[in-house]
């Protein structure tokens, strides 16, 4: 009798691959800040899964929300029908965050579906053809999401997109001219992540939002990397002092479940409701299993007040690790991290060495320079130093 293929083989051969050298690694198990192989190795996470595990992995009342709401239903209705109770709650603890202005929540399933659905709306809302968005952004990978994304290397396969898409210069005061009457909407991240985490400068943000407003255009936040304490602050909008008219949500939303969100106000979300009627539908978005999770997560966030820790444990590691010889900068806010070495090369081989040593990291969509520091929240002081001896550890083995 043939020997079945092991899960390793049939993840090659079953599954669509996205990268000629994925991590390849398999696992068993996820707690707290480590992953647990079949064999038993441990690797801690220094990915949480591109800033979605930031409450940890398998966190107690997350499982146990998931569990129970399970029990209750799963999918009842497409979104906006029927009233669900994790959908209620979530929105209510969310808008209870967010500044007063963004008070109504539409669900969808990723932070792509949320950025399609803010461009979408922007366009329903001003009736204007232009969108303008930054150099070296992601938005996500959809056609429309793609339209947005600052990197023709990434786009020029998938042509024609969205018409009239401008990219600017993040930091440019000068390309914020480039804002007019015809501009529909301005999608920005307030801190570009896979741009190699690249800060705004002094007062760029508040003079794009002044900028948006004498033309009339609708500012776009993408907090997805962002937001749910990553840099410090819940969402990074908030450290620099600056509302958008819309800001899109996925990633650490849902808790380690699919789940993403538009947020903007109440009049403008009321655009969908006519011209035409049922003007944006998803069939899944708010998954009751998903807001569920999510509405424990973020309460978990808010009791544990891990963001208020973010800042010192980012200062401890920017502080240990700048020290070797091997690293030549890291920029970030947080627990969102690069270091730089320098060279695509290294970036790859730091990769395969932190494996070997018991650490999963990953590089930069826009930045293959620099790999990536950004674990899950919770992550102790403890830990943080176990992080610090086996990144020093393939620092020291690099060649």
């Amino acid at each position: 009798m043939k020997n079945r293929p092991t899960i390793r083989e049939q993840f090659f051969t079953c599954l669509g691959q996205t990268s000629p050298s994925p991590l390849g690694i398999e696992i068993q198990k996820a707690e707290g800040v480590f992953l647990l192989s079949p064999e038993g190795k441990r690797y801690i996470d220094l990915i949480s899964g591109v800033s979605v595990s930031n409450v940890g992995h398998s966190r107690e009342e997350v499982v146990r929300a998931i569990r129970e709401q399970a029990g209750n239903y799963l999918h009842l209705m497409v979104y906006g029908e029927v009233i669900q109770t994790p959908q209620v709650l979530l929105a209510s603890l969310l808008t209870e965050q967010l500044p007063t202005s963004l008070n109504s929540v539409y669900f969808v399933n990723s932070g792509s579906e949320a950025n399609e659905a803010a461009l979408k709306l922007c366009k329903r809302i001003t009736g204007r053809p232009k969108i303008i968005c930054f150099r070296n952004a992601y938005h996500g990978s959809t056609h429309g999401a793609l339209s947005v994304m600052g990197d023709e290397s990434f786009r020029r396969s998938f042509r024609p997109l969205l018409p009239a898409v401008t990219a600017i210069r993040f930091n440019s005061m000068e390309d914020l001219e480039l804002i007019d009457h015809d501009t529909a909407c301005v999608i920005a991240e307030p801190i570009q992540a896979e741009a190699g985490v690249r800060l705004p400068d002094a007062d760029f943000l508040q003079l794009l939002r002044k900028r948006c407003n004498d033309t009339g255009t609708l500012l776009i936040f993408d907090e997805i990397q962002t937001g749910f304490g990553r840099t410090g602050s819940l969402f990074a909008m908030q450290k620099y002092g600056v509302t958008p008219d819309m800001v899109t949500l996925a990633k650490a939303l849902g808790g380690g479940m699919p789940l993403g969100a538009l947020v903007c106000a109440r009049e403008l979300m009321d655009a969908w409701k006519s011209d035409p009627v049922l003007g944006h539908i998803t069939t899944f978005g708010g998954h009751p299993v998903c807001c569920a999770a999510g509405l424990a997560a973020l309460q978990v966030l808010l009791k544990e007040g891990w963001t208020e820790k973010v800042l010192e444990k980012s200062i401890f590691l920017k502080d240990m690790l700048s020290k070797h010889p091997g690293v030549l900068e890291i920029r970030g806010q947080g627990l969102l991290l690069a270091v730089e070495l320098g060279s695509s090369g290294k970036v790859q081989r730091i990769i395969r060495l932190l494996l070997e040593e018991g650490a999963m990291a990953d590089w930069f969509l826009f930045c293959d320079t620099a790999f990536r520091i950004a674990p899950p929240l919770c992550i102790s002081d403890q830990e943080l130093e176990l992080t610090v001896r086996i990144i020093t550890r393939a620092l020291d083995r690099l060649k």
